[in-house]
């Protein structure tokens, strides 16, 4: 029996545990969101104008930032507008375009960061070729491979999640989420499960793999290089595993409040854990590059006067 309707609308139940604290929840949303564009707008704007900072290194900063915006721009104005409203009712087609941002919004920051290790890789294991291997234009392709294939990747996902016919339209979420979604077919679902399988594998699998073979390099030179060389290494690895390991454990914190909602946990917890990954590495990240890395705290006094 097909028990499918045709529904307009998405109802997320995870705006009921805010409760009478909304006009609070709202402000520190807006308080929130003001921070993370100032941070890493202040960030891509020092990179763009101190020409010393037209580096590789940096240039894959920018791009992190210029995701983490893309990534808020999609969570905050929509939590925003719906944290007021009664029903916390959204139209199917801004359920599925905040799907779409937020799902290449953490590819591309993964692969972001699965390139930067790279590149920390070959500034240490070969700082005599690095200028010639990490090139303008190798940079720049790395760049927009990242962004292409994401795009890519997640507009097949939300073509095969658009055929399906649901029999509910309620997801105990502030933001809508695909396999949440997917949950709620009473159409054949294989072809998601599949294809989900495998974009997990291109998402998280490989880049994953490139960052254990750049850090396992890197921390054999400094196991056999002079005392100097492990000192300069981790001045500059350090930010990036920081925001490495802030990030993947945020992706953990959200697989793990949807994939195992059967465990008791406070609503109110489920629903911080799984917005995590979409605060804290915006917030965290153009703070602690900026002030981990040198060249980025010169161009700052620099810039902005500051002794």
């Amino acid at each position: 029996m097909d028990n499918s309707t045709h529904f307009t609308t998405i109802i997320l139940t995870g705006y009921l545990e805010v409760g009478q604290n909304i006009y609070i929840y709202f402000v520190l949303s807006i308080v929130l969101y003001i921070t993370i564009i100032l941070a890493n707008s202040l960030l891509i704007g020092i990179i763009c104008v101190e020409r010393s900072l037209h580096e590789p290194m940096y240039t894959f900063l920018c791009c992190l930032s210029l995701n983490e915006l893309y990534g808020s721009a999609a969570f905050f104005p929509f939590i925003l507008t719906n944290i007021l409203t009664a029903s916390h009712e959204v139209k199917i087609a801004s359920c599925y375009g905040q799907i779409f941002c937020l799902y290449t919004y953490a590819s591309v920051e993964f692969g972001s960061l699965a390139v930067m290790a790279y590149d920390r890789y070959m500034a240490i294991c070969y700082p005599l070729l690095y200028s010639t291997i990490m090139t303008c234009n190798k940079v720049c392709i790395l760049i927009v491979l990242i962004w292409v294939l994401s795009f890519l990747k997640f507009t097949i996902n939300i073509f095969l999640s658009l055929r399906l016919e649901l029999c509910g339209n309620v997801i105990e979420k502030v933001w809508c989420d695909n396999y949440l979604l997917v949950k709620l077919a009473c159409s054949d679902t294989n072809a998601n499960n599949i294809y989900g399988i495998i974009g997990g594998i291109i998402t998280i699998i490989f880049p994953l793999l490139l960052i254990l073979y750049s850090y396992m390099k890197i921390l054999r030179v400094c196991l056999t290089s002079s005392v100097e060389t492990p000192k300069k290494s981790l001045s500059t690895c350090a930010p990036h595993l920081v925001s490495l390991l802030n990030f993947s454990l945020g992706c953990s914190f959200e697989i793990f409040s949807s994939r195992f909602d059967k465990i008791h946990m406070p609503p109110l917890l489920r629903v911080i854990i799984s917005i995590y990954f979409i605060i804290c590495p915006p917030l965290l990240n153009p703070i602690m590059y900026g002030m981990r890395l040198s060249k980025i705290k010169a161009a700052f006094q620099k810039h902005l006067y500051l002794k």
